[in-house]
C-alpha cells in the first residue's frame, strides 16, 4: 500500500472533524472548573483517573483551596484525603502543591500562557499545559491523550504511542482553529464508538474515511 502523502491526510482530517462537529455538537472540555488554576489541578488530578472521578473529588478540594494562595496552607496529607479517590494521591499532592509554591512565587498575576513555561511546573505535563491553554485561554494546543492516540492510530493519521511525536505530527494534520475541538471530538468519539478493546465500526459515523477495513463488518 503506498504511503498516504499529507495533503491526503490534512483532507481526510477536514471530512472527519466535519462529521464528527454533527454527531458531537456539543462536545467540551468535560471537567468541572471555575478559573485555569483550577482547570490545571483538575487535569493534574485526571492523570489516570477518569474526569467524571474528579469531578466528584474537585467541589470539596476548590472548597477549601480556592487557589494557589489557599494550597499553601494546606499540608500533604490534608491534600491526599481530598484526592485519594483520584488514585496516586500521594504523588499527585506531592506536585500539586510544589506547583502551587512556583505559581504563587512566579506567576502572582496568573497562570502563564504558553506550553513552556506550564509544563515547567511540578506535575504538569505537555498534555495538562495543552489542556489549559485551549479551554481555560483559548490558545490553539493539541491534547494527545489514551482517546486520541489510539484513534489517529487506527485512522492512520498518526503511528505509536509518544505523545508529543503525535503532537506535533497531528498539528501538520489538524488545522490550527480546530486543535482544541480536534481532541474533545476524538475523546467523545473514542468514549461512545471507537472504545479501546472492540471498536463498534458498524456504527461508526467517519468509518468511510477509516483504512481498519478489517473492523467493519
Amino acid at each position: 500500500m503506498a504511503k498516504e502523502s499529507l495533503t491526503s491526510k490534512q483532507e481526510r482530517s477536514k471530512n472527519i472533524i466535519k462529521v464528527l462537529k454533527k454527531t458531537y455538537p456539543n462536545s467540551k472540555c468535560s471537567l468541572h472548573f471555575e478559573s485555569p488554576f483550577q482547570l490545571l489541578i483538575a487535569t493534574i488530578l485526571s492523570a489516570q483517573c477518569t474526569d467524571d472521578r474528579v469531578n466528584q473529588t474537585t467541589p470539596a478540594l476548590f472548597k477549601k483551596y480556592p487557589d494557589a494562595k489557599g494550597f499553601l496552607a494546606a499540608t500533604q496529607a490534608e491534600v491526599e484525603t481530598l484526592i485519594r479517590s483520584t488514585g496516586f494521591y500521594k504523588n499527585k499532592a506531592k506536585n500539586i502543591l510544589a506547583c502551587c509554591q512556583q505559581i504563587v512565587e512566579k506567576y502572582p498575576r496568573g497562570l502563564p500562557k504558553t506550553t513552556e513555561e506550564l509544563h515547567a511546573l511540578p506535575g504538569v505535563g505537555r498534555k495538562t499545559a495543552n489542556v489549559v491553554l485551549g479551554t481555560a485561554f483559548g490558545i490553539p494546543g493539541m491534547v494527545v491523550d489514551t482517546h486520541v492516540t489510539r484513534i489517529t492510530n487506527r485512522l492512520g493519521f498518526c503511528k505509536g504511542t509518544d505523545a508529543v511525536k503525535l503532537e506535533m505530527e497531528l498539528m501538520k494534520i489538524v488545522e490550527k482553529e480546530d486543535w482544541v475541538k480536534f481532541t474533545h471530538l476524538l475523546i467523545d468519539h473514542g468514549r461512545a464508538v471507537c472504545v479501546a478493546r472492540t471498536p463498534k465500526c458498524e456504527d461508526c459515523v467517519i468509518k468511510k474515511f477509516c483504512p481498519q477495513k478489517p473492523y467493519i463488518k
